[in-house]
């Protein structure tokens, strides 16, 4: 490795012989070297509706409610098809 490093965020599962499998595709050409990062649970976490609820009633982001903040439209942008 050159020492330049570029991180991404993917999920994936440890199967029963220790091995990581990610959920897609890296955004990568290969084959080639990476360097991983695992970050393990401490135990069981909010569930993803969890954290959506706790957000949405967390006064840090009321400013969003702001009209200046509506910047974008069903209209705007290019749908994402991962692959």
């Amino acid at each position: 490795m050159d020492g330049t490093l570029r991180a991404i965020e993917v999920e994936g599962t440890v199967d029963e012989q220790r091995r990581l499998h990610v959920d897609e595709p890296l955004p990568v050409g290969g084959p080639g070297r990476v360097r991983v990062l695992v970050l393990i649970p401490d135990g069981p976490g909010p569930e993803e509706q969890e954290w959506l609820r706790a957000a949405a009633s967390n006064p840090a982001f009321d400013f969003l409610q702001h009209e200046e903040e509506d910047l974008y439209g069903l209209a705007d942008g290019r749908p994402f098809i991962g692959h």
